[in-house]
């Protein structure tokens, strides 16, 4: 954890990061972190701000979805049609398309905090998407920016 503070002393601004790890599948293994995002949340009493989650690396991202099964795997077709994984790419690795997807879907989400809360829709949820054709451990980055 590092956290830097405001001069002020009437208002505390901080901005702290957090690294989480998982253990991915890959092939597009969609894991859920918005429990382990609120939980730094509270640990580090960010009353009013914004949380940025960021995965370092090109064959990830970062989204919101609703995590309903029958939604998750909509949403692994949308790209296998999109972007297929037998397709013929220039990268020829075996993961060209896992490169391709996740520059489509982006690194990176912002999400509002007020009250020590993710400001999250009713079923919105924060997602790591693992594009890469391999199993592997996945690093995302959490910053916290705001109010203590």
């Amino acid at each position: 954890m590092e956290e830097v503070r405001g001069s002020n002393p009437l208002v505390s601004i901080m901005v702290i990061k957090e690294e989480l790890v998982y253990d991915s599948r890959g092939n597009a293994c969609i894991i859920d972190v918005t429990s382990d995002v609120q939980d730094l949340v509270s640990k580090n009493e960010l009353e009013n701000g914004q949380v940025l989650v960021f995965v370092p690396g090109a064959t990830a991202s970062v989204t919101t979805i609703e995590t309903e099964n029958g939604l998750l795997e909509d949403f692994k077709e949308m790209f296998e049609r999109m972007i297929p994984g037998k397709g013929d790419y220039y990268h020829h690795d075996d993961n060209g398309h896992s490169h391709l997807r996740a520059s489509l879907l982006g690194p990176s989400v912002a999400v509002p905090v007020a009250g020590k809360k993710l400001l999250l829709g009713t079923w919105q949820s924060i997602v790591l998407v693992d594009f890469d054709t391999r199993p592997r451990k996945r690093k995302i980055i959490v910053q916290l920016t705001g109010e203590k």
